[in-house]
């Protein structure tokens, strides 16, 4: 259990330290902003990790440069659509919800909303028909005739 909650805490324990301490800006809320925004910026080597999260060489480099940036008086947006200009919207760990990518968002709904209305389609028409259990009038006196016999 021991073993357990230590290795959790070193895989945890590595984004921690993957900003350097001399990246780190003196101003606590400049500093979260970078957080921030580093947040949400994707490592252009290791994929799916922000850049706050990666030790790799380029991600440094970005977060440098979203401290700068941040340092010049830019705004969140203006530093994210500076990073966007510079490296395409693929290093957006969250794409814009705009233009193409609209797209990209409403066909995984639209989807899943067109096989569900097939399955429920299929579902309908692989149910049994009903049939009455009341016999005809020409059935009953049928029925009570092979009674009586």
């Amino acid at each position: 259990m021991i073993i357990r909650a230590v290795l959790l805490w070193c895989l945890l324990a590595g984004a921690a330290f993957a900003v350097q301490p001399d990246e780190v800006l003196d101003d606590p809320a400049l500093e979260a902003r970078a957080r921030d925004i580093s947040s949400g910026l994707r490592c252009l080597v290791c994929r799916n990790e922000s850049i706050d999260e990666s030790n790799a060489g380029l991600a440094r480099d970005l977060r440098l440069l979203v401290r700068e940036r941040l340092l010049e008086g830019d705004s969140d947006e203006e530093v994210v659509d500076f990073i966007v200009a510079r490296f395409g919207e693929y290093v957006l760990l969250e794409p814009r919800r705009d233009g193409s990518n609209l797209i990209l968002w409403l066909a995984g709904p639209a989807l899943f909303l067109g096989g569900l209305a097939v399955a429920i389609g299929y579902l309908r028409r692989q149910r049994p028909q009903t049939q009455s259990d009341a016999l005809s009038d020409d059935e009953q006196a049928r029925l009570d005739e092979l009674l009586k016999d």
